[in-house]
């Protein structure tokens, strides 16, 4: 799996807003490595520079200096939806009559053909084939006739799916966030303003002090002078749809989402995992960078309890937390390599264990999840060479058995190992010892959620969104506009 995209609006007084947004995306560069933007306005125009590559490589000290203007809005991508090229870096920007427009989108619409055959129809002439593109022309295009809050709810009603927005309407900066709250994006203090982004740690890198969630369902609209913002709750739904792999995976351990530590959230989930299928092994390793959280939240709860959830005797202190593997920092994702071979030449590039720590002992090793099975497979024969006399495989997650549509680049099921496989051939693909995974009740009650408050669709194969060929788990609540036909005038 890879990243999904991170997004940041900021309006302040008195001074411009490049440079917080610069640090903003630096912030948020593991949410999107393909592309990084930024959008500004002075009172006047719409400024604005994007390029393909890391926000370091993306930016130089003129380019920051040529983006006036004390609001603006930021994007870092990585494709979930649209082609790897410039014609879908973002933020995406449209000029019309009543003035200019960007945009920076995370997450993925599921009916965006349908919309932008719709809007083709009326004349909207389209430069890229994402989603992104489709919100800032239908959004446009209902500026043309309603005022700023009523032309966001129309375009909310007509694009379903998960997304997270930062807009920027000349000098106005609004955050939006789809009504079932699957992607985050949150509020932030700073000295001389505000800012909206999809992870407080974005807002720590400024200084600033954590507000809140914007709501699922809400529009926020920052008020140009950095004063303060205006809130406007235009859908509510009964449930959320909140991506509990942000908690898992994607998310900086040291962010807020949803009023949850990420870093907290993750040594639950681990010592959920021991509580579950805790197994008496010698040293616990994590799978860096991830597994670390869960692996310190497993040892502890294991210094609690033996693996039979008795009290654990004294002068036993359980399972010894180890860093027993040494993560190269310089190779790429092992995901990305385009053939199997070169994928398990990866593992073994990025990843080395620590044989001293390993050698002649029985070991569990924790990571987040297994997609293909391919790293599990090379780790668990990585550590066997280093002379392990048990390798036990532990995730902090249930079987992926099923692709995301909410903004997720993840494999096909046919890709995916536990699509069908049942979790002792898993075991036996990737020859370890044993193999537990998280439940889903363990998962809900370690994020102190309601599981009908979670999108699970990639480990339930049930989504809470309305995907066609696919299960939606409840009920899709569409509001009243979502029935209406596009009329003459839309």
């Amino acid at each position: 799996m890879t990243e999904k995209c991170g997004v940041v609006g900021v309006s302040l007084s008195g001074r411009d807003a490049a440079r917080p947004l610069y640090y903003a995306l630096y912030a948020l560069q593991h949410r999107g490595q393909e592309s990084a933007g930024i959008i500004t306005h002075d009172g006047f125009q719409q400024h604005s520079h994007v390029e393909m590559g890391l926000v370091g490589d993306a930016f130089d000290e003129g380019d920051l200096e040529s983006l006036a203007g004390s609001a603006g809005i930021g994007h870092v991508r990585y494709p979930t939806a649209g082609s790897l090229d410039t014609s879908c870096a973002q933020p995406f920007s449209v000029s019309f009559k009543s003035g200019s427009l960007g945009l920076s989108h995370n997450g993925n619409l599921v009916n965006a053909d349908e919309l932008r055959d719709k809007l083709a129809g009326k004349g909207h002439a389209f430069t890229s084939d994402g989603d992104t593109e489709v919100i800032a022309h239908d959004l446009a295009r209902n500026l043309l006739e309603e005022d700023l809050v009523r032309a966001v709810k129309r375009t909310m009603g007509r694009i379903h799916g998960s997304y997270s927005l930062t807009i920027s309407h000349d000098d106005t900066i609004l955050g939006v966030r789809d009504p079932q709250g699957n992607r985050p994006l949150c509020i932030g203090e700073l000295e001389d303003g505000y800012v909206i982004a999809s992870e407080s740690a974005a807002i720590d890198t400024l200084d600033g002090e954590l507000v809140r969630d914007v709501r699922p369902g809400e529009l926020v609209v920052l008020h140009d002078d950095g004063t303060g913002f205006d809130s406007y709750q235009l859908f509510e739904r009964e449930h959320t749809a909140h991506c509990f792999f942000e908690h898992v995976y994607f998310a900086r351990p040291d962010s807020v989402i949803d009023g949850q530590l990420v870093y907290e959230a993750r040594r639950e989930l681990g010592r959920k995992l021991w509580d579950e299928s805790g197994v008496e092994t010698d040293v616990v390793m994590p799978v860096p960078d991830s597994g670390r959280a869960f692996a310190s939240g497993y040892a502890e709860a294991a210094a609690e309890t033996t693996a039979d959830g008795e009290p654990r005797p004294e002068r036993d202190d359980g399972v010894e937390f180890a860093e027993g593997m040494m993560k190269n920092r310089y190779v790429g994702r092992t995901f990305i390599m385009p053939t199997q071979d070169e994928r398990e030449r990866a593992v073994r590039l990025k990843l080395n264990p620590i044989k001293s720590t390993v050698a002649g002992k029985t070991v569990t090793l924790i990571d987040d999840s297994i997609v293909r099975g391919t790293t599990s497979t090379q780790l668990v024969e990585l550590l066997r060479d280093c002379g392990a006399e048990e390798v036990h495989m532990r995730i902090g997650a249930p079987p992926i058995v099923a692709p995301c549509y909410m903004g997720i680049d993840m494999a096909t099921r046919d890709e995916l190992i536990a699509a069908d496989k049942s979790v002792e051939e898993i075991r036996e693909t990737i020859e370890a010892d044993s193999l537990a995974y998280l439940s889903t009740d363990a998962v809900a009650e370690a994020l102190a959620s309601d599981r009908d408050d979670l999108c699970l669709g990639c480990v339930t194969g049930e989504y809470p969104y309305d995907v066609e060929g696919e299960v939606t788990d409840r009920d899709v609540d569409r509001p009243e506009i979502d029935s209406q036909p596009m009329r003459a005038d839309d």
